[in-house]
């Protein structure tokens, strides 16, 4: 295998970074008020393959990945809740835009994390990843994430939102 990674962990791989760019890609459209269906669609489905498919790695013990992966299964499944049954009605509309950054974070955290635990110049500068580098790491990609969270809850209003 490349790299010593199974196919399965490649398969696991290609899909997180198919949610993180799809995500990535998602957050300019909900700041414009915009629905963005078939990007969603890519998110939403890459994103819960992603966090599915973490579940099946070999493990022990209930890890924090695992928290992770709960947590961002919870945050996506009131998202589809509020884009597919509810139609952003009322509070349904910021909590589908706070739930969509949130998730997108949560790839983002782990990305960090997988970074500093695979790329050896990352590693080398946070082996216990309880380091600075770490920390301010995970620190700045916070508080970008805290800013666009809040700036999306309030300015996403999907046109049919501002048509009604």
């Amino acid at each position: 295998m490349i790299l010593d990674f199974s196919a399965f962990t490649w398969f696991h791989v290609i899909l997180s970074l198919i949610a993180l760019i799809s995500g990535l890609m998602l957050i300019p459209p909900l700041l414009k008020g915009e629905s963005a269906a078939g990007l969603t669609s890519v998110y939403l489905a890459s994103s819960v393959a992603t966090d599915v498919t973490g579940f099946f790695f070999p493990f022990t013990k209930f890890m924090p990945s695992h928290g992770v992966g709960l947590l961002s299964l919870m945050l996506m499944a009131v998202a589809v809740i509020a884009r597919y049954v509810f139609h952003y009605a009322g509070a349904w509309r910021w909590l589908y835009a706070v739930c969509m950054m949130l998730s997108i974070y949560f790839l983002a955290f782990v990305t960090v994390v997988q970074a500093f635990m695979k790329v050896l110049a990352l590693q080398a500068l946070a082996p216990t990843q309880s380091e600075p580098p770490f920390a301010i790491t995970q620190l700045v990609v916070l508080v970008i994430f805290a800013a666009l969270t809040i700036a999306t809850a309030i300015k996403f209003r999907p046109a049919a939102m501002r048509a009604a």
